[in-house]
């Protein structure tokens, strides 16, 4: 984490004291992180773009999605173009495996399954990408699966310094394009979301595409499905898909305005200090310590969006 600047407003300029100055629990009580959003400012929250959002339309609610074409470019103009044409619309849930993930697509097989489209039938693996050129706001502690770990452009991340690599991370939330046995097998018409105990042991082994900013509990709340991979045998129990579309290409007055906290600001950091070293009053012992899937990524809707 950056040093904290002491420029900032008076809240963080306390929650800055109170991270770096181990007496300070003794003397003053620490910010809470509901607190520091309140003295957030509009600097502080992006809108993701809505060409690079896609809404997912179940009768329970939406879920909107980030799409990370920083880190699966090809796999993104993938989504991207059947999303346009419609392709997951009427099909379903079909898979909510407990404490892992729920997965959607096209559960037919062979010749049955539902036609592409215009998207491409061939990926190259999106696992990792050149650590080169991405904006990294580094977590200050230790992690057993990367040499460091962080934010990118919003989405929890890793990377390697000595390989040059950096990688988006399995977090809670996260979504990814299920694969077969070959590393180039996936396109994307099978998507799956985090919804259990962060599956790290993934990181590199599947192409992760976005991050679901809003409606996860539509997805984690589910009924599972049977072991040993929760996968629903019956239709009866799939969940349908009413629609999958692109933000941009739904009438303004029908999308959902969301804006996400930034992970490149120094409220950012004093909002990690503020998990990591538990301050408030029912906390006897603070860990100095936080894993990256454990950091919060508050979202909010905007107002008469």
């Amino acid at each position: 984490m950056a040093p904290c600047n002491l420029k900032l407003p008076a809240l963080l300029a306390l929650a800055c004291a109170v991270a770096i100055t181990p007496l300070a629990a003794e003397e003053q009580r620490a910010l809470t992180m509901g607190e520091l959003l309140e003295s957030s400012g509009p600097e502080d929250w992006r809108e993701p773009d809505p060409e690079h959002t896609l809404y997912l339309d179940l009768d329970a609610g939406r879920v909107v999605i980030e799409l990370a074409p920083q880190f699966a470019p090809a796999h993104v103009e993938n989504l991207r173009a059947l999303a346009r044409e419609h392709f997951w619309d009427g099909l379903a849930i079909y898979r909510s495996h407990d404490n892992f993930v729920v997965q959607w697509g096209d559960p037919e097989e062979g010749d049955a399954r539902r036609s592409i489209g215009s998207a491409r039938d061939a990926l190259p693996a999106e696992f990792e990408r050149d650590a080169q050129g991405v904006a990294f706001t580094r977590l200050p502690d230790d992690d057993g699966w990367a040499p460091e770990v962080g934010f990118a452009w919003g989405f929890p991340a890793a990377r390697d310094p000595a390989e040059g690599v950096a990688w988006l991370a399995h977090c809670y939330g996260m979504v990814g394009a299920g694969r077969g046995m070959e590393a180039d097998s996936s396109i994307g018409t099978e998507l799956y979301a985090v919804t259990g105990q962060s599956p790290r042991q993934l990181d590199r082994n599947i192409t992760l595409v976005g991050r679901v900013v809003y409606g996860i509990e539509l997805l984690s709340a589910m009924p599972r499905g049977p072991e040993p991979l929760g996968i629903h045998a019956d239709p009866e129990k799939f969940t349908p898909i009413r629609s999958v579309r692109l933000a941009s290409e739904v009438p303004v007055e029908e999308r959902t305005r969301v804006e996400v906290l930034r992970t490149d600001t120094p409220l950012f950091e004093a909002v990690v200090e503020s998990r990591r070293n538990r301050r408030d009053g029912w906390y006897l012992r603070p860990a100095g310590h936080i894993d990256l899937c454990n950091v919060p990524l508050p979202a909010r809707v905007v107002e008469g969006g």
